[in-house]
């Protein structure tokens, strides 16, 4: 039996992993094996609690103010004696977040295969998003399995020599979780008239700290200020940086609910209610397409381009005037927002986590 062992660190992470965590524990041919480094502490529970999983291990690495050099110190210690008293024969980990370096790491130190779920996004520049574009790049370097969400994925991969037989085209797992979660249609957290248009925003980027979050906090104001039936619904990350800005910018204006963040299930509700998604998310813009709701991505690049390039998302930037004409635009005219929904979304189709294990059940170890 294959025993395979899941790393978790953060939400977004959970919400990606809990599909395949789910398919492990289905299939007969392999124990599953979760493990929690809580880099994410609050956030990664509600997750959990959200789709009935738990961890067989919790590393509780979380530490208020830590720089990612103490987490990575904390972490890598930790994670090698997990393995140590776990013994997986593969260890799988999702997307850029130190969680999924260390893991690498650790695993590459101990000679276990490591696969990489969400492998192969780039954007060409080492420092944006930071640290998550080198992250994945070193990842890329320690892994023996690379489950790419898209075709284009798997060719970033090639040109940086990785082989293409370690190389697995799935679709992202983030589709699985989605459809699994939009049937429960659970209701937002507060009351917002159902003719009043609304702009859902997340925002939480590292590289845009300081002037440039505070320019797409000014342009969610301008438009706040300037359409008095507007609502903007903003779960507000929980960096102190973020919260700072958010409250000191909108938490005076009206019709701007400044929120917790928002359980899972909550979370997809907004997007299916939202009449305009402004986020620099990536999971939004692979999960939006789904749901038939524009997004507005402020970054000046994002390794997602297959949904700008459906039309489905377009990069508005953090310029101020830029961002209040782009929204603006979407929600004066219906057939801009039209234009922006398509069928089928390009990046998966909800069986992501079945081929990934398929797989790895297939391989010969």
């Amino acid at each position: 039996m294959l025993r395979v062992l899941s790393a978790v660190g953060t939400r977004p992470e959970m919400v990606k992993m809990a599909p395949v965590v789910k398919a492990v524990q289905n299939d007969d041919r392999c124990e599953s094996l979760l493990l929690f480094t809580a880099q994410h502490r609050g956030m990664l529970d509600q997750m959990a609690e959200f789709f009935g999983v738990k961890a067989d291990m919790d590393l509780d690495v979380m530490r208020e103010g830590q720089s990612l050099v103490e987490l990575t110190s904390r972490l890598l210690p930790a994670l090698d004696d997990a393995l140590a008293r776990l013994c997986p024969d593969v260890v799988l980990a999702q997307g850029d977040t130190t969680t999924v370096l260390c893991a690498a790491m650790a695993c590459f130190y101990r000679n276990i295969p490591f696969g990489h779920v969400e492998a192969g996004l780039r954007t060409g520049d080492l420092r944006n998003p930071f640290p998550e574009e080198g992250n994945r790049r070193l990842v890329a370097s320690l892994s023996a399995f690379h489950f790419a969400p898209t075709d284009d994925a798997r060719l970033h991969l090639l040109a940086e020599g990785i082989p293409d037989f370690s190389i697995h085209v799935t679709g992202n797992t983030v589709i699985d979780a989605l459809l699994e979660t939009v049937a429960r249609d659970l209701p937002l957290p507060i009351a917002i008239p159902e003719s009043a248009p609304l702009l859902l925003v997340t925002l939480h980027r590292r590289e845009s700290f300081g002037e440039p979050l505070n320019d797409i906090l000014l342009a969610i104001g301008d438009l706040v200020r300037a359409r008095p039936s507007l609502h903007v619904l903003y779960p507000v990350h929980p960096n102190p940086t973020v919260k700072t800005s958010a409250k000191a910018l909108l938490g005076d204006l009206p019709n701007v609910h400044l929120v917790a963040p928002l359980e899972y299930g909550v979370f997809v509700t907004a997007m299916r209610r939202a009449t305009v998604i402004l986020t620099d998310s990536g999971g939004v813009q692979e999960e939006a397409p789904s749901l038939s709701t524009p997004v507005l991505v402020a970054r000046t690049v994002t390794e997602r381009p297959l949904g700008v390039q459906a039309g489905v998302a377009r990069l508005v930037g953090t310029n101020r005037e830029r961002i209040q004409t782009e929204v603006a635009r979407l929600l004066d005219d219906p057939d801009e927002r039209r234009k922006m929904r398509v069928g089928k979304n390009p990046y998966g189709d909800g069986r992501a986590a079945l081929r990934i294990v398929e797989i790895l059940c297939n391989h010969t170890w």
